[in-house]
């Protein structure tokens, strides 16, 4: 079988000046070692500086690395020999450690707390790997990952696995473009969906290409089959959603493009949370400017289920409000088009009548303070 070469092997190989052995499998980390991604350990003990170029190399034409896991239909391991063997391939040791990677990029960002969160990579027509239950995602080895059916069933792994997996394959089920999924509390989005507030759209083109329409899913208690059902059906048609009370799942076609996301929707809600706080409310790009996003979106190979909309139907959270505005005006109807922007309470004149007095109070005191 051939070695596997981790990260730290790859710096120790770095560091007495040797290859790695031939044919053995390098982890994504252990290739960036290699490559000169860590210039601290690429070239120690190389004879190289950090200011020294490498002798250029011949290469193929440009390329975007791809991580999506690929098997032959129909070829899933059966008996116990062959579920353990494929277990332990190298194939699969290269994604548990990329999974232990992502579980430390989602714990050292506060995406989740004490054992929160879990990760999962579809490698079958019907075999998934995930995290295990009861365990800290910034502190993983590939020796916790677990091997289950998309019913659940354990098939390989020494750690329990996950109870939220099923969530995972409620998406997976109903989604085939879904590979792998992300689960977190990314504490931003996740405040969106404590508060049960939708997030605003056409603000910034890139969240409008790489989240699309992001989906909310009514409150389920999680774990629960009613909670996979809910969260399948949401996630079938939107990459990133936000699930009532509890977090966020993401889904792409690799790992890494599920985490992603997840970082794509918890910096697009703090921008949003910060930009509605400073008073000037939040300008938006036309529905025009919106279609050809999603139209981008599309060619990218993501499923957006705006795309048949009508332009006048792309912005479609007018109803946001920032947390703190008297009053805040209403956009009129685009003339000739069906679709009605909400409008906002009218001003309760009680109200305005205290904040009146109030303020005539506050301001005789200052008079006489002078």
């Amino acid at each position: 079988m051939p070695k596997v070469i981790t990260a730290r092997e790859a710096e120790e190989l770095v560091r007495k000046g040797e290859q790695p052995p031939a044919g053995s499998i390098l982890t994504p980390s252990a290739r960036d070692v290699f490559g000169g991604g860590s210039l601290k350990s690429s070239f120690r003990g190389t004879g190289m500086s950090a200011g020294t170029a490498a002798p250029a190399k011949k290469s193929a034409e440009p390329s975007v690395p791809d991580y999506e896991f690929k098997w032959k239909p129909g070829s899933d391991p059966q008996s116990p020999a062959d579920i353990e063997r494929f277990f332990n391939s190298p194939a699969i040791q290269v994604l548990k450690e990329r999974m232990c990677d992502i579980g430390r990029r989602l714990w050292q960002r506060d995406y989740t707390d004490g054992n929160g969160g879990n990760i999962t990579i579809r490698v079958g027509d019907n075999l998934a790997l995930c995290t295990p239950t009861l365990i800290c995602k910034g502190f993983m080895t590939p020796a916790d990952m677990c091997l289950v059916d998309l019913d659940g069933k354990q098939l390989a792994g020494t750690r329990k696995r996950t109870s939220e997996a099923m969530t995972h394959f409620g998406i997976m089920k109903r989604q085939p473009a879904a590979k792998s999924c992300v689960h977190a509390h990314p504490p931003h989005a996740t405040a969106f969906a404590i508060a049960n507030v939708d997030i605003p759209s056409c603000l910034i083109p890139e969240a409008e290409v790489f989240l699309g329409k992001i989906g909310v899913a009514k409150y389920q208690t999680p774990g629960t089959p009613a909670n996979a059902d809910e969260v399948g059906e949401v996630g079938k048609i939107h990459q990133a959603v936000l699930m009532q009370n509890h977090g966020v799942i993401c889904w792409g076609k690799d790992v890494e493009d599920a985490y992603w996301k997840m970082e794509n929707i918890d910096s697009y809600c703090r921008t949003v949370w910060i930009a509605a706080g400073l008073g000037g409310g939040l300008h938006r790009f036309t529905g025009g400017q919106a279609k050809e996003l999603i139209d981008l979106r599309q060619k990218l190979g993501m499923p957006d289920p705006r795309a048949g909309l009508k332009e006048c139907e792309l912005c479609d959270s007018a109803d946001f409000r920032p947390g703190a505005v008297c009053q805040a005006p209403v956009a009129p109807a685009k003339e000739g088009c069906s679709c009605h922007e909400k409008e906002g309470p009218a001003p309760d004149p009680q109200i305005e009548a205290i904040v009146r007095a109030v303020t005539e109070q506050i301001l005789k005191q200052l008079s006489h303070a002078k």
